[in-house]
């Protein structure tokens, strides 16, 4: 017993402050939103530490890497797995929802949407890039961020002799993080307690409705996801060893993401996780930032399920090979390259809405689909980038 407190005792006191949380929100219902400003001091703590968290950690890993074939493996590795695994998680959902409806006779009010015009060249160019420096600073602009930290460390990593200093200078800033998230990380347990009494105190009655059933298949197709998938990619990563290892560390980033219901306030725990499972540091702090940015499972699937409520409530069959294309196409772009454009959720939607020719009204029924599966999307979205980083870490290494 005294074994397992002393292995399990921060995430067992994670999980009471969690149900603790969500006990005082069922009981005191609204009044418990009084305690959402607690919940919210502990997401703004992690938002912000993002920001010096991605530029310290990514540049000191691409400048102390001293072979630059084996970064470039790194990003080949990185970019394989992460479609692969977005892949598999579309197709997965597409044959779930294919064996159990997961909307049923849902009866929905549509109200009036509006097409919003966008320009995908611009939008291409604010997912790359920002008009002035100090817009970097900002976790709205990580993967500009990220582009600019990894141009930064092949910069000090060209240098010859001065390379060394400044190399040991931000991986030495890059520990200090490490050690300030050790200390926010304390906060949790009553940060998650306000954030989760809050969150259903304020949003318990709205969660049940015409929406419940698709909801919930969607939650049990997760846990499913959660429970098979990165059991089988933890094992082809380090076998037995890999499997144990990953469901032993993986309680903090899992809470954290249900908690904040973001990948990059996640980023911190994850991170942490990646260096208690001995994941190789370079490959963790390169490819963790650009996971959290880039690489959405849990979106992949949210697609997928947007795509059948629509058919379903719309009175269309969702059948046929070309539809199934699509549908896979779309959500693999939704969680590989338009999660790292600003409002890219937006152009996905618009891109279901356009290619299977649904109404105007589509709209803010996807949106709300994407409210109610957020917290397991994202969590999914957080997780993956963990077990995706031991495949990584398995076939750099």
């Amino acid at each position: 017993m005294n074994r397992i407190w002393k292995n399990y005792k921060f995430p067992l006191i994670l999980l009471f402050s969690i149900i603790l949380g969500c006990i005082i929100g069922i009981i005191f219902q609204e009044d418990a939103t009084i305690l959402k400003p607690f919940g919210t001091v502990f997401v703004n703590l992690l938002y912000t530490i993002v920001v010096p968290l991605v530029f310290f950690t990514i540049s000191s890993s691409i400048s102390s890497i001293k072979s630059f074939k084996k970064l470039g493996k790194i990003f080949r590795v990185m970019f394989i797995v992460f479609i692969i695994t977005s892949l598999v998680s579309a197709l997965f959902m597409l044959v779930s929802v294919k064996v159990i409806d997961p909307v049923g006779n849902a009866s929905i009010t549509l109200s009036e949407g509006s097409k919003e015009s966008i320009d995908i060249g611009s939008k291409i160019v604010d997912m790359l890039t920002v008009s002035d420096f100090n817009n970097l600073l900002s976790k709205s602009n990580m993967l500009p961020l990220i582009i600019f930290t990894i141009i930064f460390g092949f910069g000090v990593g060209m240098l010859k002799d001065e390379s060394k200093k400044i190399s040991s200078a931000l991986g030495s800033i890059s520990k200090v993080m490490m050690n300030v998230i050790n200390i926010v990380m304390y906060y949790a347990p009553i940060g998650l307690c306000a954030y989760f009494a809050a969150l259903v105190g304020e949003y318990g009655k709205e969660i049940i409705g015409s929406y419940a059933k698709s909801m919930i298949f969607y939650y049990i197709i997760c846990v499913l996801y959660f429970v098979i998938f990165y059991a089988i990619y933890s094992y082809i990563a380090h076998g037995k060893k890999g499997v144990k290892k990953f469901y032993k560390n993986i309680f903090t980033p899992t809470v954290t993401s249900l908690g904040t219901c973001s990948s990059l306030a996640s980023l911190p725990a994850n991170l942490k996780c990646a260096s208690e499972m001995g994941i190789d540091s370079d490959i963790a702090n390169t490819t963790l930032p650009i996971g959290a940015t880039m690489h959405m499972e849990g979106s992949s699937m949210a697609s997928i399920l947007k795509i059948a409520f629509l058919f379903s409530i719309f009175g269309k069959s969702f059948s046929g090979l070309d539809t199934y294309l699509i549908a896979i196409l779309i959500s693999v772009l939704s969680g590989v390259v338009m999660s790292g454009i600003p409002g890219g959720g937006l152009i996905g939607e618009m891109l279901i809405v356009s290619l299977y020719g649904f109404p105007l009204e589509a709209f803010p029924i996807i949106a709300t689909i994407g409210w109610i599966v957020d917290p397991p999307a994202t969590c999914l979205n957080v997780v993956g980038d963990i077990s995706s980083t031991m495949l990584i870490d398995r076939y750099v290494e």
